[in-house]
């Protein structure tokens, strides 16, 4: 089945391509709401941007982009006001400044914010970089430091949210802080392409995939037949013509080759140029290359030819690994794949007959004139047309008479067709110990073969069949759906994706249903395996063996395409996520919330009293996202069973979720973030207070003078 993965659906690769925009090792960055002016929220964050400033994801999401959580005392105000400045404004900013990690150590840091716009011109993001730069700044921070009004004056620019709680994910790089290229635009756009890249599921490609396939078959019986029938004998053998063409197609093919789209290990389809020509060079270029060697163009010239280039000539049967790579394509029919198997296994009788007929062919030329027992000589006195004369010379002998080669080859095929499908018949029969050897050889492989074909073709058509039916079947169903309901292209494209993608991930494998018969504890050991990733969380790290049992079988995988959405605004919530590849965004009345990847948990803070929850904003997927659901309902039946496992999770899943969908959480958070802020203004005015006496009674200064100093 063809998995139609990243052929209709528009994505938003915004994520991908800052991911890929950068070749080092700096990873130090977050993306924040422009859209929000009141502190410009961050919706996502890097891995390098919590190893930088010791913060968790959780702790940084939705904190204001100037980062005020890692302002202290050293500070510098100005650098401040110029940061919320140039925010507001939406304009560039890079300057250094002195950060404080969630230890308390200083560093310096080289703050870069450049803002991001959508497809209509608007700031949407903000991209903000950080690169530490103490080593370089080391020296003018001690010489800062030697001057005491300096500490002073800076200690009373403590910004408020120093003790504010903080919050990472993909790698970006030291180019940041250089000449970069164009940061991209964040929107959904359709794949585009050149009007010369060939698309791999197009009609013509398909219909040149099956030309190239009947010339590699032709190339297989041909060049066997040539190299063992004709040799050097024929130097207008009438197949020229037809072999100097198949040598062209294969020519055009690697032409084709290199302008065709791929799909890439993530799913998408590749038209980049560049990257289909890398892809192809990397793959089946060299075999293609070799296989296409025009030799056939000596014939053409009359240049006389040794036995060697004939055998050289063999290497075209290299073709035949690229059917191995398009079996995927061919095994959708139990009749392609029963012509397929027929074929090879015709094919098979034919090469071995060449070889027959040159063990034939050596052992008259390397005996005596007056030998005649071999199985050629036997034909032609059977056919009346025996052999009456070899050369004279031992050390060079030919054949100068006998049967055509066409009754030879008709023979030679006759006698490998038998003894692959029984032991033969005797009329053509082995006589020299070469012969009986080539004999016994053909009789083993004939068993193989029908034990590995024809002893499993109505078991593999069966298997695939039963497979296949079901999955047409279904797409048939659903095809008659669309129709009958005068469905819209648009969603009748949607389904059929949503369909073959779920498809060709498990195969059309129920796995609830193939482990139904299982028992419980088997079947909790495989759960527990296929769902390893999401259960080592930290959220689950206080559950015990049992309890993680228990609810690994109500974990569930989904897929989301892009552009679908996963929850709506004010959905009841149903189920917690785990993102196990892709890319989401949060969004609220058309404002990017949160940005979520790989390893991502979505979901709400829990109540075990209140257990409707309902989502504040919308969940959409902007890539293809496989999904891995824990339904709630069975979430509270595992927490029910395990009471002493239940408060210290509801306390830990508030912490560990990268955005919290329950409704009302943001002026819940607001209201405590509000009470934070202002016992902290008690505590720093007090401290305050507290420094202004002990500088004025050190120094004995009149309050008015220090006034003025302060203000100075």
């Amino acid at each position: 089945m063809p998995v139609m993965k990243g052929l209709l659906a528009p994505q938003n690769t915004f994520l991908d391509t800052i991911a890929t925009r950068f070749d080092g090792t700096h990873s130090n960055f977050i993306l924040a709401n422009a859209q929000v002016s009141k502190g410009f929220p961050i919706v996502y964050c890097s891995d390098g941007f919590c190893e930088l400033t010791g913060f968790a994801r959780t702790e940084v999401m939705q904190q204001s982009c100037a980062c005020k959580f890692l302002y202290g005392p050293e500070t510098s105000e100005h650098i401040i006001l110029h940061v919320d400045s140039a925010l507001e404004e939406r304009s560039e900013l890079k300057e250094e400044i002195m950060f404080y990690k969630k230890n308390g150590s200083v560093f310096w840091c080289l703050l870069d914010i450049v803002s991001i716009k959508n497809e209509k011109g608007d700031v949407v993001l903000f991209l903000a970089s950080f690169k530490d730069v103490t080593d370089t700044k080391a020296k003018s921070i001690l010489e800062e430091k030697k001057e005491g009004l300096y500490m002073m004056n800076e200690f009373m620019c403590v910004s408020i949210n120093f003790w504010m709680p903080r919050y990472s994910k993909i790698k970006l790089n030291k180019n940041v802080f250089g000449d970069p290229p164009a940061l991209p635009e964040y929107k959904v756009a359709d794949a585009k392409k050149s009007k010369f890249i060939l698309l791999h599921f197009s009609t013509f490609k398909a219909g040149w995939d099956w030309l190239i396939l009947l010339a590699t078959f032709y190339v297989a019986v041909t060049v066997p037949y040539n190299v063992c029938f004709i040799g050097d004998q024929d130097l207008t053998r009438s197949t020229t013509v037809t072999d100097i063409a198949v040598e062209i197609l294969f020519i055009i093919d690697i032409v084709f080759s290199f302008r065709t789209t791929y799909v890439s290990k993530s799913g998408q389809v590749i038209f980049d140029a560049r990257l289909i020509c890398i892809h192809y060079m990397t793959t089946w270029f060299i075999i293609d290359l070799v296989a296409a060697l025009p030799f056939d163009l000596l014939y053409a010239f009359k240049v006389s030819v040794v036995s060697v280039v004939h055998l050289l000539k063999t290497v075209r049967l290299l073709r035949l690994l690229r059917l191995l790579q398009k079996m995927d394509r061919y095994s959708q029919h139990s009749t392609v794949v029963l012509t397929l198997l027929m074929s090879m296994f015709a094919l098979l009788a034919h090469w071995m007959a060449c070889i027959w007929y040159i063990i034939g062919k050596k052992e008259v030329e390397s005996n005596a004139d007056t030998w005649d027992i071999g199985w050629l000589h036997e034909l032609g006195k059977r056919l009346e047309s025996p052999y009456e004369e070899v050369s004279t010379r031992a050390v060079n002998r030919t054949l100068s008479s006998g049967p055509s080669l066409r009754s030879i080859y008709i023979a030679a095929l006759y006698f490998t067709l038998s003894s692959l499908t029984s032991v033969g018949f005797g009329n053509v029969s082995a006589n020299t110990d070469a012969e009986k050897i080539f004999s016994i050889c053909t009789m083993l492989i004939g068993a193989l073969m029908h034990a590995l074909v024809f002893g499993n073709v109505t078991a593999i058509i069966q298997r695939m069949y039963s497979r296949w039916s079901s999955y047409h079947t279904r797409t048939k169903d659903l095809k008659d759906f669309i129709r009958v309901h005068h469905l819209p292209q648009s969603l009748k494209q949607r389904m059929l994706e949503y369909f073959q993608t779920t498809w060709s991930v498990n195969n059309g494998i129920d796995s609830n249903e193939l482990l139904k018969d299982f028992p419980d504890e088997l079947r909790s050991d495989i759960a527990m395996h296929l769902n390893k990733e999401i259960l080592e969380l930290s959220v689950f790290s206080s559950l015990s063996r049992g309890c993680l049992r228990s609810l690994s079988l109500h974990i569930k995988t989904s897929f989301c395409a892009p552009g679908e959405y996963l929850l709506r605004q004010g959905d009841a919530l149903q189920a917690l996520f785990f993102v196990c590849s892709g890319s989401m965004e949060v969004l609220k009345d058309s404002m990017v919330l949160a940005i979520l990847g790989k390893s991502d948990l979505i979901g709400a803070n829990m109540s075990v009293g209140d257990r409707v929850i309902k989502t504040n904003a919308d969940v959409k997927a902007l890539t293809y996202c496989d999904l891995q659901c824990i339904n709630l309902r069975g979430l509270y039946e595992v927490l029910d069973l395990y009471p002493e496992y239940s408060h210290r999770f509801v306390q830990d899943i508030t912490h560990d979720l990268t955005y919290n969908l329950r409704e009302g959480q943001e002026s819940h958070v607001r209201h405590h973030m509000t009470i934070v802020m202002l016992k902290f203004l008690v505590h720093l005015l007090s401290e305050f207070s507290a420094a202004i006496t002990t500088f004025r009674n050190h120094y004995n200064m009149p309050f008015c003078l220090l006034k003025k100093h302060i203000l100075l």
